[in-house]
């Protein structure tokens, strides 16, 4: 069943950010400033996504079952969307901490079940690019690196096993405006 994410966001401002006493989160459209058109292509798709963000590795301090890290500029992508209020709120604490304020949770104003579909399609580059850069990240000898890479992992094993059926739940999301009820089939990812 699809979580939407989107009152948590709305109703988070002056909310405490996870793992900073006293620090409270400013309003959403302060810093979730992230553009559709310079999202990374690596995101999954849902409302929140990495678009030109720092290159200051912060994003898995907040929120390591959500983000990892590119090669390119080093900057963050949202492997996983968030399921509850808990895992939404260290999120927006990822983001919150982004001094480039590139992230943003407009993703459903542009994602559709054909976007969704086009994604899915290019899954084994996005599982090439992880294998590769999670080895070259294992081998070294740095520890956020090698952090780094463990995040990879986790976010090639739901690629493997679970993502395929999140993503039919918000195909459906996307569809009807509403979660699937158990008797409702769900969206296939193949192309027509």
């Amino acid at each position: 069943m699809y979580w939407d994410p989107l009152p948590t966001v709305a109703a988070s401002a002056n909310q405490p950010v996870p793992g900073l006493d006293g620090v409270l989160l400013p309003p959403p459209e302060n810093y979730l400033l992230g553009k559709w058109a310079q999202r990374d292509w690596r995101n999954v798709p849902g409302p929140f996504y990495g678009a030109e963000t720092d290159s200051c590795w912060t994003g898995r301090l907040a929120a390591p079952g959500h983000v990892v890290y590119e090669d390119e500029r080093f900057g963050e992508v949202v492997f996983r969307q968030p399921r509850d209020a808990q895992e939404t709120h260290r999120l927006l604490s990822a983001a919150w901490q982004d001094p480039f304020s590139g992230y943003a949770s407009d993703g459903d104003e542009h994602w559709t079940l054909e976007l969704i579909r086009a994604w899915w399609a290019d899954r084994a580059r996005l599982a090439a690019w992880i294998e590769d850069l999670q080895q070259r990240w294992s081998v070294n000898g740095n520890e956020d690196e090698q952090e780094a890479a463990a995040g990879l992992r986790v976010y090639a094993n739901y690629l493997a096993h679970g993502l395929a059926d999140d993503l039919r739940e918000y195909g459906f999301w996307l569809e009807h405006g509403r979660s699937a009820l158990p008797t409702d089939p769900l969206p296939d990812l193949a192309r027509p």
